[in-house]
């Protein structure tokens, strides 16, 4: 009796383990803190230079990006910065961002688009 309530315990303890460990709490990246602060002509400029070591410096991280807004699509609420940077948003963008506004943005860099040339960012707010 003993015996099997010690092992019941342990395999209760290892699914609730287990289950902790596959569905972890989403990022929540407008309360993260900013690893780097860069212009989106800077930004762009080193993964042309060098695409793998900015892969290993930005991949995943957190970061604020300041440009001028080159393009805007509400419907899928994105932004284009210096047409080099792409920007998708957790939310609807504000009206008062509109087309050549100077911007400054905080998301986390998914990576590079060699075909359409972009650095691409998601979970993306504005900062001003």
């Amino acid at each position: 009796m003993k015996k099997s309530s010690i092992i019941i315990g342990l395999l209760l303890l290892i699914v609730i383990v287990g289950y902790l460990y596959i569905y972890k709490s989403h990022r929540n990246i407008g309360e993260e803190t900013v690893r780097f602060n860069v212009s989106s002509e800077g930004l762009f400029a080193e993964f042309m230079t060098n695409e793998t070591a900015a892969n290993s410096k930005y991949l995943n991280k957190t970061i604020l990006v300041s440009g001028k807004v080159s393009a805007i699509d509400v419907e899928k609420s994105s932004i284009v910065l210096d047409e080099k940077v792409f920007a998708v948003f957790l939310e609807n963008i504000p009206q008062k961002v509109q087309a050549d506004s100077q911007v400054t943005i905080k998301g986390r860099l998914i990576g590079y688009d060699s075909l359409l040339e972009e650095v691409r960012l998601d979970q993306c707010i504005i900062v001003k």
